[in-house]
């Protein structure tokens, strides 16, 4: 019987993080359970000497008393903390990377916590599932902006980004209409164009270019150019920073090290600097990165947060385990953690999104 759990938070932030934190603790005081909140991913556990309170902590009422409106994460988080590939330094001052998935298992059976849940993207997700095998109850809760994961139809954080990004699109086209000039635009994403299409639609853009879509940067060009033959003498393009060129792959701002994602970055001033060249125009760039993980979140992502944390303790009181909570509209349902991890949902290409893109005359570069 389920009597004390754990929650985590990790890879990168998204709003609607605390939301899901404070319906858990909620849900499971309310079933007479305790709550205790592991900081950082999992380094509260392995590496508790950083932290005064020892890096795990228990979560009360009080400690989650308003801030279901607040972004971040009230327990921090980080991308660098996978126990599967943990990255010790050795003697020699070199970092090796070492399986330390057997100390959490240890910490859980020594401080008698009987389940976890695991709020993350992919990653988070893929770890969750790997100590769901080795036998430590564990629900997960599907976190990104990128809303690139397979088995729900949304993840929190991503009505928030596009939300502000078409905000920032809004304001970009008096800007841009003012000196006529091309803007750029570059939103997060990763290997997903979720973001940018959603937001270019709706912001107005008239050339999107996502990766799911390798682009011809001429095809981008002549859409300038047919604006300006319009006398629209400005063009906004909104560029997903995974997108890439039909002859040539994607920018790499850093590259990958063992157990940890490779970080994007660089196709907007690519772009810009190319249209420049093609069209003549002045090309500026606006690289919106991590303000879209900023920010309170909308009362979309808010509610989906709530009713994750909510349906995630429902889940651990059903002796349910490796199973993530899914959105379905209208309800929320469960789906186990192996459909899940290691999985990527891209844009259909036929989905009516894209087509609508297509249909108002936007210019998706191929």
């Amino acid at each position: 019987m389920v009597k004390r759990i754990a929650i985590n938070t990790g890879g990168g932030d998204a709003p609607g993080l605390n939301a899901v934190i404070r319906a858990t603790v909620l849900a499971a005081i309310n079933r007479g359970w305790e709550c205790y909140g592991i900081r950082d991913g999992f380094n509260g556990i392995l590496e508790p000497a950083r932290y005064a309170d020892g890096g795990v902590f228990r979560l009360t009422r009080d400690r989650v008393r308003g801030i279901a409106h607040l972004g971040g994460t009230i327990l921090g988080t980080t991308n660098k903390g996978n126990p599967l590939h943990y990255p010790v330094k050795m003697p020699d001052g070199s970092t090796q990377d070492t399986d330390r998935s057997g100390e959490i298992l240890d910490y859980f059976k020594r401080e008698k916590l009987d389940a976890l849940v695991s709020v993350g993207g992919d990653g988070s997700l893929t770890i969750a599932h790997a100590l769901h095998k080795m036998g430590l109850p564990v629900v997960g809760v599907p976190k990104t902006i990128d809303n690139d994961l397979d088995k729900t139809v949304t993840t929190f954080g991503f009505d928030t980004a596009v939300a502000f990004a078409t905000d920032c699109l809004d304001r970009l086209h008096s800007t841009a209409e003012s000196h006529q000039r091309v803007m750029v635009v570059e939103v997060m994403g990763r290997y997903a164009g979720w973001i940018a299409l959603h937001s270019g639609i709706s912001g107005g853009a008239h050339s999107i270019l996502i990766p799911e879509i390798p682009f011809d940067i001429e095809k981008v060009a002549q859409k300038v150019r047919w604006r300006d033959g319009l006398g629209r003498m400005y063009s906004i393009v909104v560029v997903a920073e995974g997108a890439a060129p039909v002859d040539g792959g994607r920018l790499v701002a850093e590259a990958a090290a063992t157990g940890h994602a490779e970080r994007l970055g660089g196709i907007g001033e690519r772009v810009a600097k190319e249209l420049q060249e093609r069209t003549g125009k002045d090309a500026r760039v606006v690289v919106l990165g991590h303000l879209l993980r900023g920010g309170s979140p909308t009362s979309f992502d808010r509610l989906a947060a709530l009713r994750f944390g909510a349906a995630a303790v429902r889940a651990l009181e059903q002796d349910m385990s490796g199973v993530m909570v899914s959105l379905a509209f209208p309800n929320v349902e469960y789906v186990a953690l192996e459909e899940v991890a290691g999985r990527m949902k891209g844009v259909p290409l036929d989905s009516d999104t894209v087509q609508t893109a297509r249909d108002i005359g936007i210019c998706l570069g191929d």
